[in-house]
């Protein structure tokens, strides 16, 4: 099967004789492989599976550990996921492990599928029968193992770190591992299985959350905070505090104690280019560029204006020879002669000749001449209104109609435009006031601005609600709500309603004839809305407050309108802000300690379960044997072991908690393996070269006779098992 990563290959697997063994520490994070008697392992790399399809071929391949990022650019790694063989810290996907163990296999330097070495691999305490059966038959049948040994990872542990002289023969072993956690005493070197206590508690449960608190604290920067980082801050960074509830208060308190345990974990950031000011020569440049096109814009607009000129030259020349055949057209042949040139009378004519000749002049650039038109006199532009209608005939009757309607158009355009022109003035009068009260004293005035806008805004709405609710009172002078809608007309209004029903009452009983008579026309106009003098337009409140909302948003830059003609102030208006080194900071304190406390605490995180100080009291209480000096003698070594007992302050944390729960003055000393991580395979290696281990081992002719059930009282000890 193709590998995508491949680590170095050793070259001395021929080297060892078939009865040397090969010691695997099969751990939830990572898997170890190498000789019995040697100091560390010859293979390490992360126990999972990942098979992501390559981008081209589509081939599926495998690869097991960490890949290497160079190959995403060749693989669909987005597509696949690690998986791993454990749940929890139990083997139970077979065929990812058979891929793990072809690797390792290979890697070690085995030239074909045979292994002819025994095999001493490492199981996580009280592993199910099943598990153990399960993973003896995958190693005889498919690798041809002759002889195969389990042990626990923990117990190889103390045991290796006992020859040491760090702990004694009497003890309890808390392993804090990937995924769960343990504790079981050991007594005379041996493991006390029956005393045994698990936890579904580990570094994965601590770097993870790790990742959900960063990840919701900088939630711009989730793409950075990957696994592998996080992983890494956690093991950087993370510490174990003494009395959690107490760090927190240094923390919440924000003393200088509290800043000094803050880490700051800066992301990759390039700093925007700092822009220089420009230099004479760039300015003379840019100066050359817009005096260019300033001159072919000059030009351009000469060139228009040329042929605007021409246009015009053309046009006044033809009007003129127009003129000219017009004079010698005959007075009977001149409607005619109109008709096919396009206008209508001289007049006409002479009024184009005119406009045109002043554009002419206005092209060229000269002095127009502005010649004042004296507004003809009334009783010029309308003559027939001052005559009575008794001396009048039909057709100028008709004439006098359209004068007076005209008359009475011009006067009312008059008047609108003489109140605007008033109205105009009054506002410029008043903004003027409001400036000089406004240099006076800013601050007082724009207090007193915002109390009239307050003011006009309530009147205003009051008004609104008069209009929606109708103008009745309940008897305690409250406005009501609950009102109809002919409550809320006026006179005027109802009046046209009143003959609105009266005109479709009328109707309804006969040929419908409204229009036909001319006191028609008097009743359709009372019933006009347009004739309604009382209708409501925008009052002087209304106006008033149109006024100063404006002039707000003048002097105000704090000041937003709202759509409905009521404000808000806006506290802080949102302005684009570059970005610095600080954007891309992640800060991290009361996360040091706060991710670790599950190991204490897995309430936490949701699991309702013991932490390590409570698991080492249940595995005393435990103990098949009373006596109290046993339990003297293990309290009196404690053995830390596994990656999660690395964070500072986990010794004295574990030493404070578990004098808690045991008797005044009974002695406790907790120490921590030399290295936590390796100290594992370093055990079982010991074990595995010891002579006496070809007779703790069983053959596979051992477990085709007996099965899987001899597996079940099967137990690896530090001395030979007595019959």
């Amino acid at each position: 099967m193709p590998f995508a990563t491949r680590p170095l290959r050793q070259s001395d697997y021929n080297y060892f004789p078939s009865t040397c063994p090969i010691v695997i520490d099969n751990g939830g994070s990572t898997f170890r492989i190498g000789w019995a008697g040697e100091s560390d392992p010859r293979i390490t790399f992360r126990n999972v599976v990942q098979r992501p399809r390559h981008k081209a071929t589509g081939e599926t391949v495998t690869i097991v550990g960490d890949h290497d990022p160079a190959l995403i650019k060749y693989f669909d790694c987005t597509r696949s996921f690690q998986r791993s063989a454990f749940d929890g810290n139990v083997v139970y996907q077979f065929e990812i492990m058979e891929y793990i163990l072809d690797y390792s296999f290979e890697r070690m330097g085995a030239d074909g599928p045979e292994v002819d070495h025994p095999v001493l691999i490492t199981e996580c305490a009280c592993n199910p029968v099943q598990s153990r059966a399960k993973l003896a038959e995958l190693l005889f049948e498919t690798y041809g193992v002759p002889s195969v040994a389990f042990g626990v990872d923990t117990a190889f542990s103390y045991v290796y770190n006992q020859q040491l002289g760090i702990c004694d023969r009497d003890g309890i072993a808390i392993c804090s591992g990937f995924s769960t956690s343990h504790a079981f005493p050991m007594v005379n070197g041996e493991p006390v299985f029956e005393a045994c206590c698990r936890t579904n508690i580990g570094g994965y449960h601590v770097t993870d959350y790790l990742k959900q608190l960063l990840s919701l604290k900088y939630p711009n920067h989730i793409s950075s905070i990957t696994w592998e980082k996080v992983e890494e801050l956690k093991m950087e960074h993370c510490y174990v505090a003494l009395d959690y509830f107490l760090e927190a208060k240094v923390f919440q308190k924000g003393t200088k104690e509290a800043e000094e345990k803050m880490r700051c974990w800066q992301l990759p950031w390039v700093p925007p280019p700092s822009e220089e000011p420009p230099s004479e020569e760039e300015l003379a440049r840019k100066a050359a560029i817009k005096e260019k096109q300033g001159q072919r814009l000059r030009e351009m607009a000469a060139a228009k204006r040329s042929s605007r000129i021409l246009e015009l030259e053309n046009e006044l020349q033809g009007l003129e020879f127009l003129l000219q055949q017009l004079e010698n057209v005959q007075e009977s042949d001149i409607a005619s002669f109109l008709s096919r040139t396009g206008y209508v009378s001289r007049q006409e004519i002479e009024s184009a000749l005119a406009r045109v000749t002043q554009s002419l002049r206005k092209a060229r650039g000269e002095q127009t001449e502005i010649e004042e038109k004296m507004e003809p006199s009334t009783s010029e532009k309308y003559p027939l209104i001052d005559f009575p209608d008794n001396m009048l005939s039909p057709e100028q009757l008709k004439e006098k109609k359209r004068q007076l309607f005209l008359k009475t158009t011009s006067e009312g355009r008059q008047r609108a435009k003489q109140k605007k022109f008033e109205e105009e003035l009054e506002r410029e009068r008043q903004n003027q006031q409001d400036e000089e009260k406004r240099l006076e004293n800013p601050e007082l005035y724009l207090q007193q601005l915002r109390a009239k806008h307050k003011e006009l805004s309530e009147k205003v709405e009051q008004r609104k609600r008069l209009k929606t609710n109708g103008l009745h009172t309940n008897g305690n002078n409250n406005i009501s709500g609950g009102v109809g809608r002919g409550e809320r007309l006026n006179a005027a209004q109802r009046e046209r309603m009143r003959l609105l029903t009266t005109a479709a009452f009328d109707r309804g009983k006969g040929e419908d004839t409204f229009g036909a008579r001319e006191e028609d026309w008097q009743l359709y106009k009372l019933m006009s809305k347009d004739n309604d003098d009382d209708d409501e337009g925008p009052d002087e409140n209304e106006v008033e407050f149109n006024r100063i909302i404006c002039r707000l948003q003048e002097i105000d830059p704090t000041f937003v309108a709202k759509s409905d003609g009521g404000s808000v102030v806006a506290t802080e208006i949102p302005r684009f802000r570059p970005q610095t080194k600080e954007d891309f900071q992640i800060i991290f304190g009361v996360e040091r300690f706060r991710c670790p406390e599950v190991l204490f605490q897995p309430n936490m995180i949701g699991i309702d379960q013991a932490g390590l100080d409570e698991m080492a009291g249940i595995s005393i209480r435990r103990l098949p044997s009373k006596d109290d000096s046993i339990e003297r003698s293990i309290s009196n070594s404690i053995f830390l072991t596994g990656g999660s007992c690395l964070f500072p302050g986990m010794v004295e944390r574990v030493e404070a908690e578990i004098r808690k729960i045991r008797p005044f003055e009974s002695p406790i000393r907790v120490v921590r393996a030399s290295d936590p991580i390796l100290d594992a395979w370093r055990g079982a290696a010991t074990v595995a070269a010891a002579p006496r281990f070809q007779m703790q081992t069983f053959s596979r002719h051992d477990f085709y006779e007996k099965g899987e059930d001899w597996l079940r009282s099967y137990c690896l000890r530090k001395r030979k098992k007595k019959n």
